[in-house]
């Protein structure tokens, strides 16, 4: 089968004019082969010489090839590992275009470039076998619509696939652990029935597992270490005939959608699995190293490791910013996806080596995001953080952009469990942490609130523990954060005791509250609406297994009942919802938008002291209308108590004609609405929610 000069508009391979268009991104490279493979993915079957480089572009064109055909690359060039040069025709390399991956990387050393032991010289070992390979595939049908949710009203639901299926009751034992069973009417149901707008899917690209886990047993469950950013994971897939994971990808996106469910994808492009410099050569180390990746400018054999992960993708290289840009509108175009977070995001906007490789707001993915006609309008979130100099970039990100709030999770759990946030802390967190937003005319919806997440513990976890318990991972308990702000409430772990599980009750509940009243875009990690526990393992990045997955049978019913009327509630009060930033009262007379107040439990005026006061943090705000406002809404109350002991509460007068109605209170879980009076005793630890409509 002869192959023919193609064309470079499409990296990977494509169908088109009655076979298949392949091209690869390899500017430094001599010369590369395209190896076609039998149907069992274990036998080359031919070798053909790619045309090129055009602007660093291989490319061919394969009469008569159809779906089905299975490939890979080598890629010739010099193998000069302390220049960054890492070619070795003798491994078999898997397209970083690939759109659906035969194979799972075992952790064999044959797939090393190097000679084992001996970093500087070249394996000759052929791993064609066992490597993975790419299959070409048919495009998916065109994208039939899109849910737009108003960024004011949105609530996220961060949730792991395979986690939240694999012991669900409901699910047929065959669907658990896949596309299919979150696509499940059970699974949709439970999301829909908490209110939540949004459902953020942890990573589903296909993954291969760090040889260090492997020969534990483990794998890299949460899905962090990405070999093909294009292909959905096949371990996902439920092999139901006539399927496939793309097409059952395709179709949980559509579920979810038909449920009136926005899908934010978390994606992972700051690095890939082959690690530093003694890792693996599966992919992009091998197709042109010095291209992909951020190089040591002072020792180019090593890697730049702002992410902690051995390497770092180099978006900067035009070629490397096509690859991820064609990648990210793949997962909008062809699966549908709504919107993206990405990992350990300013990765992706460090500029190079003559800027010392410091965040650049204006780097060329920000811009080419901010200027692509199908990316543009999807919603955006960048974890703001990595592990490098100056990595640190909260409110660093353009407008439209949402970011992880960091601040907010650790303010919060400092104000109801560790008692000393001051309530200018706790002020600046439930307005949306104005400070790291406004200035740079952010939207109120920026912040991206959290309590917990992935990456942590749980909400059950984080008042059950004071010390973290990843014993299971393999690293002597040395993995995972240590500084949780958590407490144990006198039990470490599990108990029986009747006072501290309620006291645990009550603190998860106020968290909750403060954690969907505050101004911003709340998360939700899945389980934490019903005591879902890790038994204490906050880094549980390699527990497939029930440590992670959704305990459904233990599930607290009247928690969840409670998250649900908690959300319902933002809906219902519009000054709950984050369409403007809050003014002060200075603006009452003249302002369009929410108007807070503040004061002190008495009702006193707060002067520079009390704001910044170590243990006395109790507060009272009132939201109110602006007076331009042409449709006033209902004011609301929130009277906060995070110290330990009950506090006597002077409420503000209502507004005119309308008495306060309690609607929600944590201490007790209350939810029925009643009439307040103008004082009240409110239990320590506890939050509540009153609304008054002027007549």
């Amino acid at each position: 089968m002869p192959l023919e000069a193609g064309h470079t508009y499409t990296l990977g391979a494509q169908l088109r004019d009655g076979g298949v268009n392949f091209c690869l991104a390899a500017p430094n490279a001599q010369a590369v082969d395209l190896c076609l493979f039998d149907e069992g993915a274990t036998h080359e079957v031919q070798r053909l010489a790619m045309y090129g480089p055009v602007d660093g572009i291989w490319h061919g064109f394969l009469p008569g090839a159809q779906v089905g055909l299975v490939y890979g690359w080598r890629v010739h060039g010099p193998w000069e590992p302390a220049q960054g040069q890492r070619f070795n025709p003798a491994k078999l390399l898997l397209d970083p275009c690939a759109r659906e991956v035969l194979g799972r990387y075992d952790g064999d050393d044959i797939h090393l470039g190097h000679v084992p032991g001996e970093p500087l010289r070249a394996d000759t070992r052929d791993n064609a076998a066992t490597a993975l390979k790419a299959r070409v595939v048919q495009d998916l049908p065109p994208v039939s619509g899109r849910v737009r949710v108003d960024a004011a009203r949105r609530v996220i639901y961060e949730v792991h696939l395979k986690g939240f299926t694999a012991m669900h009751p409901q699910i047929p034992d065959e669907l658990r652990g896949t596309y299919a069973g979150m696509a499940h009417p059970a699974a949709i149901a439970h999301v829909k029935a908490l209110g939540v707008t949004s459902v953020c899917l942890m990573p589903v690209a296909q993954r291969a597992d760090e040889v260090r886990l492997l020969r534990m047993g483990l794998s890299n469950y949460w899905g962090y270490s990405p070999i093909a950013w294009n292909a959905p994971e096949q371990r996902y897939w439920s092999g139901v005939a006539g399927t496939s994971p793309r097409s059952e990808m395709r179709a949980l996106v559509d579920a979810l959608h038909a449920a009136g469910l926005e899908v934010i994808l978390d994606v992972v492009y700051n690095h890939t699995a082959e690690t530093d410099e003694l890792g693996p050569t599966l992919s992009l180390r091998g197709i042109d190293n010095q291209t992909y990746y951020h190089l040591d400018p002072g020792n180019p054999g090593l890697y730049a490791n702002w992410t902690g992960c051995g390497n770092c993708v180099n978006l900067n290289e035009p070629l490397v910013l096509r690859t991820v840009m064609d990648s990210l509108r793949g997962w909008v175009q062809e699966f549908g996806v709504d919107g993206f977070r990405f990992d350990l995001a300013p990765v992706l906007a460090r500029a190079g080596v003559e800027q010392q490789n410091r965040f650049e707001p204006q780097a060329p993915f920000l811009l080419a995001v901010a200027q692509d006609p199908v990316l543009r309008h999807c919603t955006m979130v960048a974890e703001p953080w990595d592990i490098g100099p100056g990595g640190y970039q909260l409110g660093g990100f353009p407008p439209g952009w949402l970011e992880w709030n960091d601040r907010f999770r650790d303010t919060q759990r400092s104000a109801w469990l560790q008692h000393h946030a001051t309530r200018a802390d706790l002020a600046h967190r439930l307005a949306g942490s104005a400070e790291s937003f406004a200035p740079a005319r952010r939207a109120a919806h920026s912040s991206v609130n959290l309590v917990t997440a992935h990456d942590g513990f749980t909400l059950m976890d984080l008042v059950s523990y004071t010390q973290r318990h990843n014993e299971a991972n393999g690293e002597n308990n040395r993995d995972g954060h240590g500084h949780n702000l958590s407490v144990n409430n006198g039990v470490e772990g599990p108990t029986g005791d009747s006072e501290v599980l309620a006291r645990r009750l009550r603190q998860r509940r106020v968290l909750l509250a403060s954690l969907l009243w505050s101004l911003g875009t709340p998360m939700l990690l899945a389980g934490d609406e019903f005591g879902q526990s890790q038994g204490g393992n906050n880094n549980a990045y390699c527990q497939d297994n029930a440590t992670t997955w959704l305990d459904w049978a233990r599930a607290d019913r009247g928690l969840m009942d409670f998250v649900a009327h908690a959300i319902a509630l933002r809906v219902e009060l519009p000054l709950l919802q984050s369409r403007a930033w809050w003014r002060g009262m200075d603006a009452m007379g003249s302002a369009r938008g929410p108007i807070s107040q503040w004061w002190g439990p008495q009702g006193q005026t707060l002067v520079h002291t009390d704001w910044h006061h170590p243990q006395d943090n109790a507060l009272v705000l009132q939201l109110s209308s602006g007076a331009l406002d042409p449709q006033p809404s209902a004011a609301c109350l929130l009277l906060l108590n995070p110290r330990p002991h009950t506090l006597e509460f002077v409420l503000p007068a209502p507004p005119a004609g309308g008495p306060w109605l309690q609607r929600l209170e944590t201490d007790s879980g209350n939810t029925i609405p009643h009439a307040l009076g103008a004082r009240l005793w409110l239990p320590g630890q506890s939050l509540l929610l009153a609304s008054a409509t002027a007549l």
